[in-house]
């Protein structure tokens, strides 16, 4: 999977500024969790590579980047949970989901 990995605080800068022109997913994991194991193993199987046309994707190893978590919680208003998906656009968290209620096809049809 090509996603870009989300490690310092100016990407959420970009991260906005991109999601005006395509929305963008984040994808928090905790990689000590055996649930956030199994929802990222379940967006992997299901993401294709045409999906980087509509979404641009970023994976964030929360346990390594506790400060950017945070941060992601008050840019854009969402709680923080682990794991955890939030699609951007225009700035903005549209939707965002978490544990076993992650689901490829529902994040794909609100991109």
């Amino acid at each position: 999977m090509n996603w870009l990995t989300l490690e310092n605080l100016a990407q959420l800068e970009e991260i906005k500024a991109q999601s005006s022109e395509k929305p963008v997913l984040i994808f928090k994991h905790s990689t000590s969790c055996s649930i956030s194991g199994m929802a990222w193993n379940r967006i992997q199987r299901n993401w294709k590579e045409e999906d980087l046309q509509k979404v641009t994707p970023y994976y964030l190893d929360l346990l390594s980047y506790r400060a950017i978590s945070n941060q992601i919680a008050d840019d854009f208003g969402v709680y923080h949970q682990s794991p955890q998906v939030i699609l951007i656009k225009d700035g903005k968290a549209v939707y965002d989901n978490s544990h076993m209620g992650i689901s490829y096809a529902e994040i794909m049809e609100k991109v």
